[in-house]
């Protein structure tokens, strides 16, 4: 509903509004008596789209009218503003419908939210004036006031805790992949004002939380919160005993490659036959690539204000990730706008190449899902934390249980088996990219994996490799 059409249509034509019916942004109070009610509908109206609130029409919609005194319009707006915080002055009209003073009070959408009304905040969902949970008011202070959690200081760091290197790595990874030339000289301070990696206060330089986040070399001393917890339960829910787990610690970036690995290591690879009693490893059983961007999705859109950590649990048949927090007002899984909840982090992921922008991941998520012969992954949205859940497409084992049918495999070739899964093929080259070995030792041991019937290979020469086996 276009709320600027609907305000001025009132201010014409009130009848006609009234035929309209109570809606989003539209209230009928029968009498100046409801006093609180009407300041209740205030804030609620502030704190969502405006709207219009007529005095004098019952809830049918019925013009029953209010009798107007010298100070009735005066005391009524007194009390929206000694009962409003910050303050609200509406604009307040007496109309004559049908012989009858009907009062009109229209209402902005605040710039400041939250606006409280008896220190209590309020919002509108269709007709009705609810009452706003506090994590609903943390979240509309942040938004309302245009100030995010990344962007604000980390009053107890400085810039001795931020990290020279990793500040060249972002650097040279922007240039990298953006195509942002480095600076030949750095001047630190600069930098990060620049980026927003930081905020000059009283002639004083401080990182921002975001700057804490992304280049301090103790990011969990100063967000504790920030941890990235993962666990591989045995069995299907939380009270299963866990065989594994990892806390990441570090900055965002370092922290998801750490659960990449530990995800690769404890998902499940489709099982096939061969004389080793087991049937063809195919791929594993989720798409790395898909949870990579669901784990990202977790540490640069949850609710960092709350002490709760980012999540990543493991069952049989399904995979969890878990952050603080919900999705912005307005933004579904149906519906993925770009609307960051931290914006700093957002633009500091986007320059190294861990997310593209414009709401893209939860496509993408989809996309390889599909492709990969699983179900697209379910979200479980709720005030407090958001669930991602993938679920596996087929049963299988991990590397660890084939070792115990027997199968003896060093480190290098699990490695090596492990991108061969993931990627399709593997190379003498690759492998000894990947495993930092002579290519006499990476064709022994590929020659090894073939014998044990893992692998088969394919080509001559430089044109050999080494696929899965079928």
């Amino acid at each position: 509903m276009n709320v600027k059409k609907v305000v001025e249509e009132a201010l014409l034509n009130s009848e006609h509004l009234i035929r309209q019916g109570e809606s989003e942004i539209l209230e009928f109070k029968k009498s100046i008596g409801e006093w609180k009610e009407i300041i209740k509908t205030i804030s609620a109206f502030a704190n969502t789209k405006g709207g219009i609130i007529l005095v004098g029409i019952s809830s049918k919609g019925t013009a029953s009218g209010v009798q107007i005194g010298k100070r009735t319009i005066e005391d009524l707006a007194n009390k929206i503003k000694e009962n409003t915080d910050p303050k609200i002055f509406p604009r307040i009209l007496v109309r004559d419908i049908d012989g009858k003073n009907i009062i009109l009070v229209k209402i902005e959408i605040s710039k400041s939210k939250p606006v409280f009304a008896f220190d209590r905040v309020y919002k509108r969902v269709g007709k009705s004036t609810m009452r706003v949970t506090s994590e609903e008011i943390k979240k509309m202070a942040l938004e309302g006031g245009k100030t995010y959690w990344d962007e604000q200081i980390c009053e107890e760091a400085g810039l001795g805790d931020i990290d020279e290197e990793r500040i060249k790595w972002y650097l040279e990874k922007r240039e990298e992949i953006r195509m942002v030339k480095k600076p030949k000289e750095m001047d630190l301070k600069s930098l990060l004002l620049n980026i927003q990696a930081a905020k000059q206060i009283g002639g004083k330089i401080k990182p921002t939380n975001a700057g804490v986040l992304f280049f301090s070399k103790h990011p969990q001393r100063f967000v504790l919160q920030s941890q990235l917890r993962l666990a591989r339960f045995a069995g299907k829910t939380l009270t299963s005993d866990f065989s594994d787990k990892l806390d990441c610690s570090g900055t965002l970036w370092e922290m998801i490659e750490s659960a990449q690995g530990f995800i690769k290591k404890n998902s499940r690879f489709f099982a096939f036959r061969t004389e080793f009693s087991f049937r063809r490893i195919d791929k594993l059983e989720y798409p790395v690539k898909a949870i990579r961007e669901g784990v990202i999705n977790a540490v640069i859109h949850r609710d960092y204000t709350g002490p709760a950590d980012t999540r990543v649990l493991i069952f049989d048949g399904r995979i969890e990730v878990v952050n603080p927090g919900s999705f912005p007002e307005g933004v579904t899984p149906a519906n993925p706008m770009h609307v960051p909840v931290n914006p700093i982090l957002c633009q500091l992921m986007y320059d190294v190449g861990f997310i593209e922008k414009y709401g893209t991941g939860i496509y993408m998520m989809r996309e390889i899902s599909k492709e990969y012969g699983i179900s697209e992954p379910k979200y479980e949205i709720g005030e407090i934390e958001t669930k991602l859940i993938f679920h596996s497409g087929g049963k299988g084992v991990i590397i660890s249980e084939i070792e115990k049918l027997g199968v003896e495999l060093n480190e290098r070739q699990k490695k090596a088996l492990m991108y061969a899964l993931e990627v399709g093929f593997i190379t003498n080259k690759i492998y000894t990219n990947i495993n930092e070995v002579s290519n006499k030792t990476a064709s022994l041991e590929l020659k090894n994996l073939e014998k044990k019937r893992l692998l088969e290979v394919r080509g001559m020469g430089r044109a050999t490799k080494y696929i899965p086996r079928i």
